[in-house]
């Protein structure tokens, strides 16, 4: 049987990571992260900074970024489309379970 040890971070919503920090937690090269940067995927906390920061929930994002590259093969450009479906989806999803919340009876 073979162990491997993994090093847990926790991280809630105040908590910043340098664009360092994201591409390396991440796994996505620091100019495919600007690129979505640009595209608008990702917000730094002040654009206007030297060292941009990101707020923690970037993470998750950014991860699935490089999965999609890695699984799909996908450009910058696909990987901006892609991850606005996908929040596009869960905010959809989100509201369907609201109004399911509001109908009296309905099974959740």
């Amino acid at each position: 049987m073979k162990v491997e040890l993994t090093e847990v971070r926790w991280l809630d919503q105040h908590y910043q990571l340098s664009l360092a920090d994201l591409s390396a937690l991440s796994g996505l090269p620091k100019a495919d992260l600007l690129e979505l940067v640009d595209y608008g995927i990702f917000v730094p906390i002040d654009p206007k900074a030297a060292e941009q920061a990101f707020h923690a929930d970037c993470l998750v994002a950014a991860r699935t970024a490089c999965r999609l590259r890695r699984d799909f093969d996908l450009d910058t450009q696909g990987l901006a489309l892609a991850l606005t479906l996908l929040e596009r989806i869960h905010e959809l999803e989100a509201q369907l379970s609201d109004l399911r919340a509001r109908v009296p009876g309905h099974p959740r």
